[in-house]
């Protein structure tokens, strides 16, 4: 077994709308069928148990070594701990080649579960060892390591459920939620609004009690102070016992509290004094409590606990910390609901002003504490007291969290109980904590657990709102880039700052941001953080979808243009019309509730996807009469199609009509394809709720220049001839550009054209199969990149679908793409038109339009047919860009 590719699906892919890995795995002919090899499925068994039968459980076909790693992979990260469940194993048209799909919720985790599963295969297969136990632990750790951890888990968990999309932007805590202008981002438990300076206060705890006493709320006496005898003084100035703690603090790191004896105070210094400047301030008796406000509301309270044990009589103080360290719950870190009790030198000098040590024995039901401060982080435990804090309280824990500026604020209060204002009982606030621990509240030791998580979500997206922006999504095999073109332009006229992506650059209100082929998913995501866009047109071409898989996780709209013959087949394992299919669907698939599909009517393929979408469907198609048109219509649903030169929009009782005339891409409905692209954009903009002033407007503002849509069917006069520069490179392209020139008028008909390397000979031929029907002459040019073929091959099957050619009489072939299009202008004259059809799109447009601006001035117009000029001649008619310009006018 060989593992020939892996690679990361980060969204909804061909396979589940969940992230896995894909692996190509090649198995010789023994492993194609484990049938004939039962003791490699029971060694497999006996060195990890939890992969279960393999054999007998698929009716679809034989087991193969690759199904038997795609279920170690799955099994391992579930016996991990990893929350998956979809895993697939699908064999590609190459005997012995599979496609494995397995699920991942972290991508580190997804990778080391799949070189874990093939060397416990290898080991089963060989008879070597695999060490299972280690192999868990290895991948709980870095699962550990790679996810949220529970406050920022526990927000974008509520998040999650409120349907916001979450981007994780650092393998850290920072996180977006939502897309483009309407994004929010958190780091832990702190959010985007929450200042610098409001950080500031909250880190300076000396500054915090000033500004919380200058507005009447209690808090201990205090000072910072310079140096030991300094804090000494200090601490008998406000009276022992004193809590001694770094200036400049958090998660309890440095901090002793009820410190009465000076051997313990100078210890209590020297530790605070490694974290930074030292406060002294007076103990207050009582609880420990944590109180959380989130914007203007206590959300959440807990008392919390010292780290302590309970005496038995019979072990020590060491050998009860390691017993109640054993409870699942307690971990490291701050991965899990508590942390581990540490024995260090803080323990020891409490259990010393206990008359203990670590070896000491304690009498049964003795209460040992090893820290005065009860932070969780240093293993103290949490009870929920939400319910039973007092409302002045409350209004004292807000009133804090104002006055320092934070949102998301932890207040810690130290009182004989939260039952009674603060006042009545001596109790203070002795903490305000920016981006505070949210695990007491979530998974309290005692009590009910509080969903703070949904709290900050409600307080960053009141009113419901779930982050997301429009977003519209296009694929097919022709007609995307115009498609996204157009919609982004009616989308802008409407007045939103659109980002869109194609396959010519990323453009965000109009602004190109990058450049080259951007209609993957790493496109798709730049478009969606950036915090200008408040609505994105996507191309979503094969190309990324198989790479990566999609760039978002559900779209408004998904617009399928077309998927015809297919292109790029025999790539990637998709081989087949079908295959393409099943891919294109992605997006439909991925539609949400409330969104739309716009399906091409009269493409089979794309109107089998229709059953497919969670939303409603719109049908396109130029005929109204077409049955699938007509059948939608009749229930009352959304169609789009054409009647006496108008684009009619019609849904029930509702009916909209947009004038061809005044959609200039289309010159006046003669060039259909562009026609298709105008009513799929229209279906995708109504969808979105575009007003229909604004889609009047766009599509009447539109121009298919090589400004507004480089390399799709831009025309250019040159010297009285109509030239037209085109990308279109499959055979669907080519019978749909036929279809549109043949309704422009010419006396003699030329075309430019290459094809690329990375299609199958057949769609190569089948081109110029087309073109040698409507072309009088036809140049063969080879571009610089061939994308794998030989020299001179792709001439050779360009020239394969001209023989026989009904009208094609001359063909040249000619090697460079500009010398091929300076032959054909050169042969131009007045009343010809030409076909180019350009690869290097910037660089060829370039070209076509520098000859253009050069040429020289075309001779002055004649009479019309049939008209004396002066010389008594009769004159030829116009040329044929304008005569076509002057009857669009």
């Amino acid at each position: 077994m060989e593992i020939t590719r892996i690679r990361a699906l980060r969204g909804p892919n061909l396979w589940s709308r969940q992230t896995a890995i894909e692996a190509v795995v090649t198995c010789d002919e023994s492993q194609r069928d484990l049938r004939s090899n039962p003791a490699f499925e029971l060694r497999l068994r006996e060195l990890f148990p939890a992969v279960g039968a393999l054999v007998g459980d698929r009716p679809e076909g034989p087991v193969s070594m690759a199904h038997a790693l795609e279920r170690c992979a799955l099994s391992l990260q579930a016996q991990a701990g990893c929350p998956v469940t979809f895993s697939r194993t699908t064999p590609t048209e190459i005997p012995g080649t599979y496609q494995v799909a397995v699920q991942y919720t972290e991508e580190a985790v997804g990778r080391l579960a799949f070189s874990h599963a093939e060397a416990l295969c290898r080991a089963a297969a060989e008879g070597g060892s695999f060490d299972s136990a280690a192999a868990l632990a290895e991948l709980h750790e870095l699962d550990e390591d790679e996810r949220l951890g529970p406050s920022t888990g526990a927000i974008a968990h509520a998040a999650q459920l409120r349907g916001i999309p979450i981007r994780r932007l650092t393998r850290g805590s920072l996180v977006q939620f939502g897309w483009g202008s309407r994004q929010r981002r958190i780091q832990a438990a702190e959010e985007d609004s929450t200042s610098a300076i409001a950080e500031t206060i909250a880190q300076d705890k000396d500054l915090t009690k000033k500004l919380l006493h200058s507005a009447g709320v209690p808090v201990p006496r205090g000072r910072p102070v310079g140096d030991v005898a300094d804090a000494w003084a200090a601490a008998l100035d406000v009276g022992l016992p004193v809590v001694v703690k770094p200036q400049d603090g958090n998660q309890g790191k440095g901090v002793t509290v009820g410190i009465s004896e000076r051997e313990h105070f100078e210890m209590a210094y020297r530790t605070a004094a490694e974290y930074g400047p030292v406060l002294v301030e007076k103990f207050l008796p009582g609880q420990d409590y944590r109180l959380l406000v989130v914007g203007n509301k206590l959300v959440a309270a807990a008392r919390r606990e010292p780290p302590q044990v309970i005496g038995d009589g019979q072990h020590t103080v060491r050998e009860l910390v390691a017993e109640v360290n054993l409870d699942p719950r307690r971990g490291d870190g701050h991965g899990t609901s508590l942390t581990k009790i540490r024995i260090d030198a803080i323990a020891e000098a409490r259990l010393a002003a206990q008359g203990l040590t670590a070896d000491s024995v304690p009498v049964s039901g003795q209460r040992v504490v090893l820290r005065n401060n009860a932070n969780l982080s240093t293993g103290g435990s949490a009870t929920d007291v939400t319910d039973s804090v007092h409302p002045e309280v409350a209004a004292r824990a807000v009133e804090a969290a104002q006055m320092v500026g934070l949102d998301i604020c932890g207040v810690d209060v130290v009182c004989e109980s939260v039952l009674q204002p603060l006042e009545a009982q001596s109790g203070g606030i002795v903490e305000v904590n920016a981006a505070p621990g949210l695990r007491m509240h979530i998974s309290p030791s005692y009590g009910t657990g509080r969903d703070v998580g949904q709290a900050v979500i409600d307080h960053m997206y009141p009113n419901g709102g779930n982050g997301r922006i429009p977003v519209i999504a296009v694929t097919g095999t022709n007609g995307k880039t115009t498609t996204v073109r157009l919609a982004a332009h009616l989308l802008r006229t409407q007045g939103l700052r659109v980002g869109m992506t194609n396959t010519d650059g990323v453009y965000v209100g109009g602004r190109q941001i990058d450049s080259g082929d951007c209609s993957g998913p790493r496109s798709a995501r730049n478009v969606l953080a950036h915090p200008d866009v408040d609505a994105a047109v996507l191309e979503t071409a094969r190309g990324g979808m198989l790479r990566e898989g999609l760039g978002f996780d559900q779209c408004d709209v998904a617009v399928v243009t077309n998927v015809g013959a297919g292109d790029h087949l025999g790539l990637n394992y998709i081989t087949t019309l079908e295959d393409l299919k099943v891919l294109k669907r992605v997006i439909v698939l991925n539609v949400a509730p409330t969104g739309m599909a716009v399906l091409n009517a009269t493409d089979p393929s794309v109107v089998s996807m229709a059953p497919h979408c969670p939303g409603r469907v719109t049908f396109f198609a130029q005929d109204g009469q077409h049955p699938v048109v007509a059948t939608h219509r009749a229930q009352g649903k959304r169609v789009v199609f054409v009647e006496q030169g108008d684009i009619v929009c019609a849904e029930g009782a509702f009916e909209k009509r947009l004038p061809l005339a005044r959609v200039p891409i289309t010159r006046k409905g003669q060039i259909g394809f562009q026609v298709e692209n105008v009513m799929a954009s229209v279906g995708a903009a109504w969808a979105v709720n575009v007003p229909w002033d604004a889609i009047q407007k766009g599509l009447a503002t539109f121009i298919s220049d090589q400004q507004g849509v480089p390399g799709r069917f831009n025309v250019f006069d040159y010297r009285g001839a109509t030239v037209i520069a085109d990308y279109g490179h499959n055979p669907d392209a080519i019978a749909a550009l036929v279809a549109g020139v043949n309704n422009m008028p010419a006396q003699r008909r030329s075309v430019v054209i290459s094809g690329a390397g990375d299609r199958r000979d057949e769609d190569i031929r089948e081109q110029t199969r087309i073109l040698g029907t409507a072309f009088d002459s036809v140049i063969l040019y080879q571009d610089a990149c061939q994308r794998g073929r030989a020299d001179g091959e792709v001439l050779a099957l360009l020239r394969q679908g001209l023989e026989g050619a009904t009208r094609a009489r001359q063909v040249e072939e000619i090697h460079g793409e500009f010398v091929a299009i300076d032959r054909a202008m050169d042969q131009l004259q007045t009343g010809d038109l030409c076909l180019i059809l350009i690869d290097q799109v910037q660089e060829a447009l370039a070209h076509i339009q520098q000859r253009v601006a050069a040429q020289r001035p075309a001779p002055a117009a004649k009479p019309a047919a049939g008209k004396k000029s002066r010389k008594g001649q009769v004159a030829t008619a116009p040329a044929p860009l304008a005569a076509l310009t002057q009857h669009l006018a």
